[in-house]
């Protein structure tokens, strides 16, 4: 009789028989794909092309059935597992390397009861998944910016988005979940159930079980929104910066915009001579009334002359994949962020520094504006805590050459360290850099509400099985 060596969780190996697999198999609706097996190769790949993992098992799951079963493997196999759902992954946490692979990216069903309103989505769906289905009935749910991302690691890390002033975060519009916890139970956690539970995934990732189904509440959005995507030479930032801290404090909370520090793309829109050079861009969307849209983002296309501006009215779809083709599967990723409490002249200046200094020309630095609906919810309501801060940083390291990995990297940490006199803490779980940054992670992001975090953890998985993550280790209790 073979055996399957198999990562247990404490590194060293275990072995599973072909009676033990073959059993395993005849209880799946889905597919066990083992290495050597044709669909291995293509199933291993993520995203994120610097994340290069050989998983010994790959589940692909095919219903919530499945998902009890790979968890009890694992529990009772002792087997390291990490959980992939239906996106982007920037830390490299959906699969390990010698583990099991519990795969959901085929659960992607939505099912939109537009009377209530409200979606249920599986947890491997994507944005444009979701976006598909209830655009049919001029709906939405508040997500994020790219269409391709993962609905159940968007919203668990808290989820930011075009209406994200408006309606908060993707977290804040949860109803409830449907989670295969540590003990192969299935449990509904929502604000009358498990309420411990449903306080700790809206923000605390994937550390306590695995999410198969989301309910969102559902808003009135669309079909056409106003898209703002202006231009501005980089010689201008520092005023533009000033300018859009002035303007997105009192703009109306319809509006979402972010102020990047990029390059200009190529294409016929753009002057020939300004392509590639760095540039500063405000993108945003208008969700209000669209025939209060260019008023609304005029200030921000106007407050120089741009080098080109996109702007107009576009569908609610074709605003959420505006970003898509600057995010490809297998180019190299690594994410940082923190919070401002107020964007001074100061780190102004020192972010447009560091846009000059980034490696590469594909790296961003994003100006997230909060406010709005996101500070209506209190510190404490769910596991996202910094609810008071003016704008979010977000430092993209985004590059193609394995070779220049190193700098790129280090780039976004020195970044993140100098923005550092201007923050009084804290920092966004999904743009946390990779796994192994775990323990600095965690600690930044959650803060007072670590301690509550580590208690929910003892009571659902004491064991800590849902470690590979940015891993909060269960409370002493």
């Amino acid at each position: 009789m073979s055996e399957l060596r198999v990562q247990t969780r404490t590194g060293s190996t275990t072995h599973l028989t072909d009676s033990v697999l073959e059993a395993f198999r005849a209880n799946l609706r889905g597919q066990l794909v083992l290495p050597g097996e044709a669909d291995y190769a293509e199933r291993r790949r993520l995203w994120n092309g610097m994340i290069d993992k050989h998983p010994a098992i790959i589940v692909r799951c095919a219903g919530t059935a499945d998902v009890i079963a790979s968890v009890n493997l694992a529990r009772d196999h002792d087997l390291l597992f990490a959980v992939r759902g239906g996106g982007h992954n920037v830390a490299g946490s959906a699969s390990c390397d010698g583990g099991m692979v519990i795969d959901l990216s085929d659960m992607r069903s939505v099912r939109v009861d537009p009377d209530v309103p409200v979606a249920r989505v599986e947890g491997g769906a994507t944005l444009g998944d979701l976006d598909h289905e209830t655009q049919a009935f001029g709906l939405a749910a508040p997500l994020g910016v790219v269409s391709r991302t993962g609905v159940a690691g968007l919203t668990l890390g808290g989820g930011y988005g075009w209406l994200t002033r408006k309606y908060g975060l993707s977290c804040d519009n949860l109803l409830s979940v449907d989670i295969v916890t540590a003990d192969g139970q299935l449990r509904r956690a929502s604000p009358t159930e498990h309420p411990d539970l449903f306080w700790a995934v809206r923000g605390g990732g994937g550390n306590f079980g695995v999410v198969t189904s989301f309910e969102f509440r559902l808003h009135p959005v669309g079909p056409e929104v106003m898209l703002l995507a202006a231009f501005y030479p980089l010689a201008v930032a520092q005023e533009g910066l000033r300018a859009f801290r002035e303007y997105m404090a009192t703009a109306p909370e319809d509006l979402f915009s972010l102020a990047v520090l990029w390059r200009c793309p190529e294409g016929s829109m753009f002057p020939e001579e300004m392509q590639g050079q760095n540039v500063l861009v405000f993108i945003g969307v208008y969700s209000g009334p669209i025939e209060q849209g260019e008023q609304a983002i005029r200030p921000l296309r106007e407050f120089d002359t741009p080098i080109a501006d996109l702007s107009g009215p576009v569908s609610w779809l074709e605003a959420q994949r505006f970003f898509d083709a600057d995010y490809p599967d297998g180019r190299l990723y690594y994410w940082k962020s923190t919070y401002l409490d107020r964007l001074s002249d100061e780190a102004i200046e020192m972010l447009v520094e560091q846009t000059m200094e980034r490696p590469s020309a594909d790296s961003s630095v994003d100006v997230w504006y909060l406010g709005g609906a996101y500070s209506r919810i209190g510190a404490d309501e769910t596991a996202v805590g910094r609810r008071d801060a003016e704008v979010m940083i977000g430092l993209e390291a985004n590059w193609s050459e394995p070779e220049h990995s190193d700098a790129n990297i280090q780039w976004a940490r020195d970044a993140h360290a100098r923005l550092r006199p201007f923050s009084s803490g804290g920092s966004y779980v999904n743009f946390g850099g990779y796994a192994e940054d775990s323990d600095e992670v965690v600690r930044d992001v959650y803060e007072r509400n670590l301690e509550r975090l580590a208690e929910v953890k003892r009571r659902y998985d004491p064991a800590n099985l849902f470690r590979v993550n940015h891993n909060i280790r269960p409370g002493a209790g």
